[in-house]
């Protein structure tokens, strides 16, 4: 039974992963989006005769309202997904089974989610389940891009007075040592993220002819403000209470002084930010804020001195550093480069939900009720998600897909052979099913 099920859920997937609905502001993607809205509508029937559906440019929300006193619960997903990266073992949107992983865009980042909360409504649906409160689900079509979906609807749910009790996006997952510093299975669950914040460098000159060069060209100026941006620890390490929270959960698996340390890492909590950042690039990120360089631009011939050339840079702001502070640092390096800062977006904040409520024990039960032997561990995402569009509406924000993955598998998302062991999907429905039950 299991097997025959199993094929039925591979499949599905596959063909979710199949339409190529990438997300690209300069490129409109509309026809492969309607197709895959058609293609859930008749994968899943009884979800969509039973819950009414919106559409908001391309994103949708899905709602099933009951009379219930308790507040509803929202399943947040997106269908977009970004463009094929690298030389793919497999066709990124020709979705393959090899060695027992579903290769495909979108397996994990996150149409797989979507695909397993569908699912579990559908059968609980073919169950003749009735639900015990009001159920949303939204997915957005444009959360690699703009996020505009994703904010539109919360700002329409804000109108309506709707209160959400808990939401659920991506964020988090169940993996093996996912912090690289504690051995165990571990399933990470999101209480907020860091702002996320592009800024352009720009130099500029009166241009010329490369045969005739100085030394204060543009991409030279650049290149040295970047030397000096990354010489020098412009965001200082903090070790937040969710990062308390986080170690001492971290603790339960270690033994020795580690374990002693991070059972007590409020006490230790000075020591440990001058040492996690000196231990990988994974735990850098956990303590401050980073700058990441990603893009840059100078003449578009290979003879000219450029007039104005410019750099990317992506800021994950930290919760505890204050963003006015950090570019008055930067300009202050700016400056001795005439080197000219411009945010690109104002950036977009996140609350940091409680890990000691109601709701966090009853997500942290139903994970260790699903999965036996993982130990849920709060934490701050690096990486941003459209939850953040929701921290009005909802106490509790949470950020984790019922997933087993591996830090390989992880490393795929947004690169080459993305993808999923076909053994983590039925778990991930039996998650959702059990969850929705429990309500």
């Amino acid at each position: 039974m299991d097997d025959e099920r199993l094929i039925k859920y591979i499949d599905g997937l596959s063909r979710m992963i199949n339409v190529p609905t990438i997300s690209d502001t300069a490129t409109p993607n509309g026809e492969a989006f309607a197709e895959f809205h058609r293609l859930i509508r008749e994968m899943f029937p009884r979800v969509f005769d039973t819950f009414e559906y919106e559409e908001f440019h391309g994103s949708i929300l899905l709602s099933h309202i009951v009379k219930c006193d308790a507040d509803p619960v929202l399943f947040m997903s997106h269908h977009d997904v970004v463009p094929e990266n690298g030389d793919w073992t497999h066709k990124p949107f020709c979705a393959t089974v090899d060695g027992g992983k579903l290769y495909g865009r979108g397996t994990l980042d996150t149409k797989g989610d979507l695909w397993a909360i569908l699912t579990s409504l559908e059968e609980l649906l073919e169950e003749g389940y009735e639900f015990g409160r009001s159920i949303y689900v939204e997915s957005a079509c444009n959360e690699e891009t703009t996020q505009a979906g994703a904010n539109e609807i919360a700002d329409v749910l804000k109108k309506r007075g709707v209160r959400f009790d808990f939401t659920m996006d991506e964020g988090g997952m169940i993996s093996r040592d996912p912090t690289g510093i504690s051995d165990g299975e571990y399933a990470m669950v999101a209480l907020g993220e860091k702002d996320c914040i592009d800024l352009r460098f720009v130099a500029r000159s009166c241009g010329g002819h490369s045969s005739t060069p100085d030394k204060h060209n543009p991409l030279s100026r650049l290149a040295k403000f970047i030397v000096d941006v990354e010489k020098h620890d412009l965001f200082k390490p903090m070790i937040s209470p969710v990062t308390i929270e986080m170690f001492g959960k971290l603790s339960q698996k270690m033994s020795g002084m580690q374990g002693f340390v991070f059972r007590h890492a409020g006490a230790f909590r000075h020591i440990l930010a001058k040492k996690l950042p000196q231990i990988s690039t994974r735990t850098n990120s956990m303590v401050r804020t980073t700058l990441c360089f990603t893009k840059a631009k100078g003449s578009d011939a290979c003879n000219v001195i450029p007039t104005e050339a410019y750099v990317i840079g992506n800021m994950r702001r930290a919760h505890h550093d204050d963003k006015d502070e950090i570019m008055k640092k930067l300009g202050k390096i700016a400056k001795k480069y005439d080197v000219e800062i411009i945010q690109q977006d104002p950036g977009y904040g996140s609350a940091v939900s409680d890990c000691n409520t109601a709701q966090f024990r009853f997500l942290e039960q139903t994970i260790a009720e699903n999965f036996p032997g993982v130990v849920t561990i709060p934490f701050i995402a690096t990486g941003a998600s459209d939850s953040k569009f929701f921290s009005e509406l909802s106490d509790n924000v949470f950020r984790f897909a019922p997933f087993r993955v591996s830090g390989e598998q992880l490393g795929t998302m947004h690169a080459k052979d993305e993808n999923i062991d076909v053994s983590a999907l039925i778990p991930a429905v039996e998650f959702y099913k059990s969850l929705i039950k429990k309500l």
